[in-house]
C-alpha cells in the first residue's frame, strides 16, 4: 500500500448471507473492533439488498460505511427484481460492487453490462468497486494480462479522469474465489502494478496513482498482512472472512499497519 498516494480500502462482501437481525449483531461487534481505523483507512461493509436500511442505520455515527453488492444501470422502469442507484444513494449508501466474478458467471453479467452499471452508479454519486480477474484456466494459459487489460478497457469505457478517482478496483482471480486457494502476494502484486498500468495508459500516471487497487480472492486473517505488504495492493474485498467479526477486524488493522 501506498497511503501517501491514495486511499487504502477494507470492504467485506457478505454476499447472500444474514437476515437482518444477524446483520444488525455483526455490525455491533464489528464497530467498536474497527474504531481505531477512522481516518486512517476506509472501512465497508457491502451487505444484500434487504440488509442496507438495517445497516446503515445500525453503522450511524461510526466509521463504517455501507455498500450494496450490485445495481442496475436504468434509473427506473420494468426490470424486475432490480435495483437502482437512485434506490441505493436514496437509503444512504455510498458504494456498490460492480461486475463481481459471481454476478459474470451465473447471472450473465458482462463487460458492457458492468460498464453501464459502472456509469449508472458514477452518476448517481455512488462510488464503484469494479471486479476484474482472470479464469484459472486463463492464467494456466497465461494470458492473464490480456484478459485484465480488456477488463479494464471494457469496463471503464467512456469513464473520464475525474469519474475514474472515484472508483475502486478490486483485482480478483476468480480461481482463488470461494476456493480457498490464494494468489500469492507477489501474484497479487504483480497484476495489481498492471493494472495500474493499463489505468495510467487510460488516464495518466497521476490518475493511476490515486485509484485504489484491492485485492479479493480468500484474503482472511493469516495472509492479509503479506498481501497488504505490496506496494500495488490497496486493501482487500473480503468475502468469508469479513462474515466473523475477530478475522475482518485483523484484516482492518492489517491495513492500518501497513
Amino acid at each position: 500500500m501506498n497511503k501517501n498516494l491514495r486511499k487504502a480500502v477494507i470492504a467485506g462482501n457478505w454476499k447472500m448471507n444474514k437476515t437482518r437481525p444477524e446483520a444488525k449483531k455483526l455490525l455491533e461487534e464489528i464497530k467498536p473492533l474497527v474504531a481505531s481505523a477512522d481516518g486512517k483507512i476506509e472501512v465497508i461493509a457491502c451487505v444484500p439488498f434487504t440488509n442496507l436500511e438495517t445497516a446503515i442505520n445500525t453503522v450511524n455515527g461510526s466509521n463504517v460505511k455501507i455498500g450494496a453488492e450490485n445495481v442496475h444501470f436504468e434509473a427506473s422502469g420494468a426490470f424486475t427484481g432490480e435495483i437502482s442507484a437512485d434506490m441505493l444513494t436514496e437509503l444512504g449508501v455510498e458504494y456498490v460492487i460492480i461486475g463481481h466474478s459471481e454476478r459474470r458467471q451465473y447471472f450473465g453479467e458482462t463487460d458492457e453490462t458492468v460498464n453501464k452499471r459502472t456509469i449508472a452508479a458514477l452518476n448517481a454519486g455512488l462510488k464503484p468497486i469494479v471486479c476484474v480477474g482472470e479464469l484459472k484456466w486463463e492464467r494456466e494459459c497465461a494470458i492473464t494480462e490480456e484478459v485484465i487489460a480488456r477488463q479494464i478497457k471494457l469496463d471503464l469505457f467512456s469513464i473520464t479522469a475525474e469519474q475514474a478517482k472515484n472508483i475502486i478496483i478490486a483485482y480478483e482471480p476468480v480461481w482463488a474465489i470461494g476456493t480457498g486457494l490464494t494468489a500469492t502476494p507477489d501474484q497479487a502484486q504483480e497484476v495489481c502494478a498492471f493494472i495500474r498500468e493499463q489505468l495510467a495508459k487510460l488516464y495518466g500516471k497521476e490518475t493511476a496513482d490515486a485509484i485504489t487497487i484491492q485485492y479479493g480472492g480468500s484474503m482472511n486473517a493469516k495472509n492479509a498482512a503479506e498481501l497488504l505488504s505490496k506496494p500495488d495492493v490497496d486493501g482487500g474485498l473480503i468475502g468469508g472472512a469479513s462474515l466473523k467479526a475477530e478475522d475482518f477486524n485483523v484484516i482492518v488493522q492489517a491495513a492500518v499497519n501497513g
